[in-house]
C-alpha cells in the first residue's frame, strides 16, 4: 500500500510539472525567435544599435575623462546583434592609447569588430566602428568626397558583410557625414549611393548624418533606403533634445519589417542619444 501511494504521488508530480507554464514555454534564440526541439522557429530578427559615442567622453566630464564602461552598459542593455559607432578613438593620447572599438567589443561580448579610420588624431586614429555578434566576412572603408576648399573634416563609410545563423547575408554600413555644409553631405550621399548600388545584398546603414529629416541630405537618404522611423524623435542634445540627426535605414524595403524603433534616453555617456531598432527579416519574394 505504501509503495502504491508513493508511485501515485510521483506520477501526479510529473504530470503537474509537464503542464506548468514554464514547461510549456520555449526558449528564445539570440535573434528573438522561439526555439523548439533545438531549432529556431519563425522569422529571424536583427537588433540594431547606432551610437555617436563622443570618444567615450561624457560631456559633463573633463575632455580627458574616458568612460568606456558607460558606453558598454548602454549597448549591453539593448542586447544588439550589430552596432554602428561614430566618433571612435584608436590609440589616441586623449583616450589613453586604447583601441576603443576592440575594448567595447570585449566589454559587450561581441564576437567581432571593425574600425574604419577617417583621420589621424592626437597620436592615433579617429573614425567609425562596427560591433557584431556575427563573423565579419568582408570589410571595407571608403573615403567620402567633399569640397576640400571648405576645409571639412574627412569622412568615411565603413561596411561589413555578415551572415546570420539562419543564413541571411547582408551588408552593414556605418557613417558620420560632414557637419557644416549641406553640399558636402550631398556629395557624400552620392558616393554612398554608388557603393550600395554596387552590391546585390540587402543593406542596413546607420550613423550620424548631421542632417535633419527635412534636409536635402535625408531626402536623398530616403530615395535609397527606408528609415526605421518617420517621424523620428530628436537625438541631440541629450538634455532637452530638439533635432534628429542620427538614423537607421535599410534596403530593399521588402526584406525587412520594422518591429521597433526607439531613442534611448541615456544622458550621461555621450552628447548624442543612441537609437535602437528591431528589424524582422522577410523572405525573399
Amino acid at each position: 500500500m505504501k509503495s502504491f501511494l508513493i508511485g501515485l504521488l510521483t506520477g501526479a508530480a510529473i504530470l503537474a510539472a509537464s503542464c506548468s507554464p514554464s514547461a510549456q514555454q520555449s526558449a528564445a534564440s539570440p535573434q528573438g525567435r522561439a526555439v523548439k526541439g533545438g531549432k529556431a522557429e519563425g522569422p529571424e530578427q536583427l537588433r540594431v544599435l547606432c551610437y555617436n559615442i563622443h570618444y567615450a567622453n561624457p560631456p559633463s566630464k573633463d575632455k580627458t575623462f574616458i568612460d568606456l564602461d558607460a558606453i558598454a552598459n548602454v549597448i549591453k542593455k539593448e542586447n544588439p546583434d550589430v552596432v554602428a559607432l561614430q566618433e571612435v578613438d584608436v590609440n589616441t593620447n586623449r583616450s589613453g592609447k586604447v583601441h576603443e572599438a576592440q575594448v567595447l567589443a570585449e566589454k559587450t561580448g561581441m564576437k567581432a569588430y571593425y574600425f574604419g579610420k577617417a583621420i589621424d588624431h592626437d597620436g592615433g586614429d579617429y573614425g567609425v566602428a562596427i560591433l557584431s555578434k556575427y563573423d565579419l566576412l568582408e570589410t571595407h572603408t571608403y573615403p567620402l568626397p567633399d569640397d576640400r576648399s571648405t576645409k571639412p573634416e574627412p569622412r568615411v563609410l565603413a561596411t561589413a558583410r555578415m551572415r546570420t545563423p539562419g543564413g541571411f547575408e547582408f551588408m552593414f554600413a556605418v557613417t558620420h557625414l560632414e557637419v557644416r555644409r549641406e553640399e558636402n553631405r550631398l556629395m557624400q550621399m552620392a558616393e554612398i549611393s554608388r557603393i550600395v548600388n554596387a552590391t546585390s545584398l540587402p543593406v542596413i546603414i546607420a550613423g550620424d548624418f548631421n542632417a535633419k529629416p527635412d534636409s536635402e541630405t535625408i531626402k536623398r537618404l530616403d530615395t535609397l533606403f527606408q528609415r526605421t522611423c518617420d517621424p523620428c524623435e530628436p537625438t541631440i542634445p541629450v538634455i532637452n533634445p530638439n533635432r534628429t540627426i542620427d538614423y537607421i535605414a535599410f534596403r530593399p524595403t521588402d526584406r525587412f519589417k520594422v518591429l521597433e524603433h526607439k531613442v534611448i534616453q541615456e544622458t550621461y555617456a555621450s552628447d548624442h542619444l543612441p537609437i535602437f531598432a528591431v528589424l524582422q527579416i522577410q523572405p525573399q519574394k
